[in-house]
């Protein structure tokens, strides 16, 4: 339960709302196993400075989670974590998974941004928008099947 140094970074090119990477990056965190219950976010402050963007919007970031009870904000205090997201026993074993394809595509010559649309291609394939998770067999195709010929 030691206070994390989540470091937010806000891109203003991307068209998601600010407060909105701030939720998903704290999300993201929670989903990694990088944040714990007990855990202290950053204040409002430093993420002012360390982001350039109004306190207002981190504060809007801090009440959506706050919302979802996955943080609890201490008058004077600061902004904890009560909630974790993340590695279930599934999880987990995805996790190694996707870990063990990441080291056979680097092995493989694949570069980041074509492991990045490879995952991305298969994961619209298996989630596509309209369509939910419960319609999507567990054992159809695995992000290696993609990889060239001998590498798999």
């Amino acid at each position: 339960m030691a206070e994390q140094r989540l470091e937010y970074r806000i891109d203003r090119r991307s068209g998601v709302p600010a407060y909105l990477q701030i939720v998903q990056q704290t999300e993201q965190a929670l989903r990694l196993g990088l944040l714990e219950p007990g855990d202290k976010l950053p204040t409002a402050r430093e993420v002012v400075e360390a982001t350039a963007i109004n306190p207002n919007t981190v504060l809007k970031a801090y009440r959506e989670l706050e919302r979802a009870g996955l943080v609890e904000a201490r008058r004077g205090v600061g902004t904890f974590i009560l909630a974790t997201l993340g590695d279930t026993g599934a999880e987990s074993a995805l996790r190694a998974a996707l870990d063990d394809w990441a080291r056979r595509a680097l092995a493989a010559g694949v570069d980041r941004e074509g492991a990045a649309a490879l995952l991305t291609a298969v994961l619209d394939q298996h989630f596509p928008a309209e369509h939910s998770p419960a319609e999507h067999s567990p054992a159809e195709n695995s992000p290696a099947e993609h990889l060239p010929k001998g590498e798999q």
